[in-house]
Order: structure tokens, then sequence, then C-alpha cells
């Protein structure tokens, strides 16, 4: 076991922060920060709304996962991977998981899991996601906020190899909703 040398780190005193720029979904900050060795920096931060955010690596069976297609603006292409989204104000990370779940998937889960709490980019931005396994699936389909349909793919578990060498599923978080449920299977056993 390794020795925690953040335990005695003193964090940076912030001066000043200052909105330097807003859109329909992000709102950057300017902060002006003091370390504890006198050097004092800007540093320029998305403010984190205070929502935070959910994916579900669901399980059909003991041998099928679910994946959706869906377009992805940033890079301007079809993507496969997880389905997530934001939690919504009185909601905790369950019930939003089953939410989205229910809404991009079709299904509805029995068990959820939580398997891991991660950061985004946190050298810029504060916010967090709940990565869930859900299993024991029912149909249930709701609403969601998609412009269009979603492809539902499933995915076997013996072939998560041919999954990751694929060029169109990249996003980092759902590449380590692949590890996380490998780690959980693993222990399973």
């Amino acid at each position: 076991m390794g020795i925690d040398v953040a335990d005695n780190k003193q964090k940076p005193q912030i001066l000043a922060t200052e909105l330097v720029a807003q859109s329909r979904l992000f709102k950057v900050e300017s902060v002006h920060l003091r370390f504890s060795n006198g050097v004092e920096r800007l540093y320029e931060r998305m403010k984190n709304s205070g929502r935070g955010s959910v994916m579900l690596v669901p399980m059909l069976d003991e041998h099928t996962i679910l994946l959706i297609r869906e377009y992805s603006a940033g890079t301007d292409s079809y993507e496969l991977g997880f389905p997530k989204g934001l939690i919504d104000p009185g909601e905790d990370a369950l019930v939003a998981g089953n939410r989205e779940l229910m809404e991009e998937v079709g299904y509805g889960a029995r068990q959820l899991i939580p398997l891991k709490q991660v950061t985004l980019a946190p050298g810029y931005f504060g916010s967090r996601m709940d990565i869930l396994l859900a299993r024991d699936l029912y149909p249930e389909q709701l609403e969601g906020d998609e412009p269009e349909p979603l492809d539902v793919v499933p995915w076997q578990l013996d072939q998560l190899d041919e999954l990751m060498a694929r060029p169109d599923f990249s996003e980092a978080r759902s590449i380590c909703g692949v590890y996380l449920l490998q780690n959980w299977l693993n222990k399973k056993e």
C-alpha cells in the first residue's frame, strides 16, 4: 500500500473568481490562486452546475451488455458507448440511472450496483459521474430528450477485445466502464 502524500498538502487559497464566458451549457470561470509556497496562478475552469451525472453498464444477461450508438457533436460522428445522463434535481444517482436506462435503452433495472464515482478532467472541470452496473433488466421505456432514436447494440462479453479495438468505441468513460465491469466480474468469480 502506497503512502498518500496528498493528505499533507495544503490546498491553494482562492483569491478571486470571475465569470469570463458563458453559453447555454457552460460557464467558464477564471480562478486566481495562491499556493502554499506563495506562487500565484490564474486557472480557468468550467463552473460546476452542482448536478452530477450517471453512466450505466447494463447487462442484459450473464453474457451480454447493452451499448448505445448515438451522434456525438464533439467528434461529429456516431459513437458506441454506455447510456448516460445528468442527475435531475431531487434524484439520487440510482434513481437517475434507472431513468436514463429506461429513456435510452428501453429497460429498467431491478439491481443497480455502484462501481465507482469518477471525475471528468478534474484539472478544469469539477463534475463527477457515478458509474453503475445495471442487472436483472426488464422492458420499460420512458421518453427521453434525444433528438433521434438511439440504436441499442447488444455486445457479447467474450468479445470485449473486439469492442475495445473499434474506432467508434473511444469515449474514455465507456472504456472505464468496461474495465470496472471486468473487475467486478473477476471479483464475483
